[in-house]
C-alpha cells in the first residue's frame, strides 16, 4: 500500500479508521455510535467498504453483521499521518515541526520525554539517526 495514499484519507474516513484503532474491531453500527455529528448508517457502511478497497481495513463475519479490522498497523498510519502534516505545513522539515511543537504551550513534556528527546538529538548530532 502507498504511504501517501494513507495519508489522504478524508476527515470522515480518518474519524472511522481511528475509531477501529482504538476498539481493535468494530461493526458499522458500534463505529455510527461513536462517531461525531450525524452519521447515517448507510454512509458509514459505504465509507467502510471504500476503506477496504483501499486496503486500509478488512472484514470478518460475525453473525448477521460485518466486523471491521485496520490491516494497516498503527503505528505506520500515524508516522505517514505525520509525514504528511510536516509536508504540508513545515516544507518537509522536521526540526521546524518538533519546535513548534515542544514550544507549543501545552507540549507538557515529562521528564522521561525530555531525556528521550535529548537522546535522540545527541544521537542525531553525531550522525547516527535511526
Amino acid at each position: 500500500m502507498d504511504k501517501k495514499h494513507q495519508s489522504k484519507l478524508p476527515r470522515r474516513q480518518r474519524e472511522i479508521i481511528e475509531i477501529l484503532y482504538r476498539r481493535g474491531r468494530a461493526s458499522v453500527a458500534e463505529v455510527v455510535a461513536e462517531l461525531s455529528g450525524n452519521s447515517v448508517y448507510s454512509t458509514v457502511r459505504a465509507q467502510l467498504r471504500i476503506l477496504e478497497a483501499k486496503g486500509h481495513v478488512k472484514h470478518e463475519i460475525d453473525g448477521m453483521r460485518y466486523v471491521y479490522i485496520p490491516t494497516v498497523p498503527h503505528r505506520t498510519m500515524r508516522k505517514s499521518a505525520l509525514r504528511h502534516l510536516i509536508d504540508t505545513f513545515f516544507h518537509g522539515s522536521t526540526g521546524q515541526a518538533m519546535v513548534a511543537m515542544i514550544g507549543d504551550e501545552r507540549a507538557n513534556l515529562t521528564d522521561d520525554e525530555i531525556q528521550q528527546l535529548e537522546d535522540f538529538l545527541n544521537k542525531a548530532k553525531k550522525g547516527g539517526r535511526k
